[in-house]
């Protein structure tokens, strides 16, 4: 089974996770007084694991850098502090706009604004397995045009659950004024695909002030939760992350936010810290996107609890608008 472009790393290690151990309080003064820095030395530490396989899309092994500290917590959506009012706004961000997307007050922040969603995969790509396997250049790397995402036990496809929400994302964007275009249509546009590099160079050809992938993950049952997906610092080829990585961050926190209060989900328990935060160097959705840009995946299919969420076409509403909220909040409505 293929599956799709944002697979997700072994769970950390318990040393990784939780730097406070009790453990120390048997040691010598010197061992106390170590481990009680250790959280914030953590704040600094960069995590890179490689995950040996699994169930995602643009990359197989992929690679997952988390430049997180242990203690984080899941971000809200709070306000962003002041840009200097002399610099060029960086991509996503409106004339006289913060980095975050905060407008200055009475604008229509929204007005002119245009968002690209991505729906992961297409429902055709099963009946076109020689065409998805075909390499294709991520800048840094040749990787499959495509997978074919995964379902759940029961055979609801992620490429039919991507496709369902990026619509119902749409249509609550485009009620704020907002202009929207979906990278497919799939099965109204194309047999299969496009591509991981086609869909990177539809959000930057139009420009966008924000690009979201929208996906479902497919790891062992018992791991729960959603989590964003942040593109790394990468440079080389066709790929130069450099001015995306500080909005996308933002625009990921944002999501992340008010996903978990829309839908009432918590962070993923099998990556990220529970920060619902992961950093990737290896997708070529994010290496090759010029535009802010994160993946979200949703939940987990094939576990039977958040499949039952993700089949939900209640639960799946609620998914829409928490991610439309997320970036509406960064665009500054």
């Amino acid at each position: 089974m293929r599956y799709d472009e944002s697979s997700p790393p072994p769970p950390e290690s318990a040393s990784s996770i939780s730097p406070d151990r009790p453990w120390y309080a048997r040691r010598s003064t010197l061992v106390v007084a170590a481990a009680a820095i250790a959280p914030a030395c953590l704040a600094g530490w960069v995590l890179t694991e490689v995950l040996g396989g699994g169930a995602n899309d643009d990359s197989r092994p992929p690679r997952i850098v988390m430049p997180l500290s242990a203690s984080a917590k899941l971000p809200s959506a709070a306000p962003t502090p002041a840009a200097d009012p002399a610099a060029s706004p960086a991509p996503g961000t409106a004339p006289g706009a913060t980095p975050g997307g905060t407008a200055p007050a009475g604008a229509n922040a929204l007005a002119g604004r245009t968002v690209v969603i991505d729906p992961g995969h297409n429902t055709g790509n099963f009946k076109h397995t020689t065409e998805i396997n075909r390499q294709v250049d991520i800048g840094t790397n040749r990787k499959e045009c495509d997978t074919t995402g995964t379902t759940t036990n029961s055979g609801y496809m992620e490429a039919e659950f991507s496709m369902d929400v990026s619509r119902r994302l749409r249509t609550v964007l485009e009620a704020k004024g907002l202009k929207v275009v979906l990278t497919h249509e799939a099965g109204k546009d194309r047999p299969f695909g496009p591509c991981i590099d086609e869909r990177a160079r539809i959000g930057n050809e139009a420009a966008a002030d924000a690009v979201v992938s929208v996906h479902a993950d497919g790891v062992s049952a018992g791991s729960r939760g959603f989590h964003v997906i942040l593109p790394a610092k990468v440079k080389g080829g066709g790929a130069d992350t450099a001015k995306i990585i500080e909005p996308s961050r933002q625009l990921g926190e944002r999501i992340a936010g008010n996903f978990a209060r829309t839908t009432g989900s918590a962070p993923a328990n099998y990556l990220g810290s529970g920060t619902g935060l992961v950093v990737r160097d290896d997708l070529g959705g994010l290496n090759l996107s010029t535009r802010p840009k994160v993946f979200i995946e949703c939940g987990n299919m094939r576990d039977a609890k958040d499949a039952a969420q993700l089949s939900s076409p209640e639960w799946r509403q609620k998914a829409a608008q928490g991610i439309a909220d997320g970036i509406v909040g960064f665009l500054g409505g």
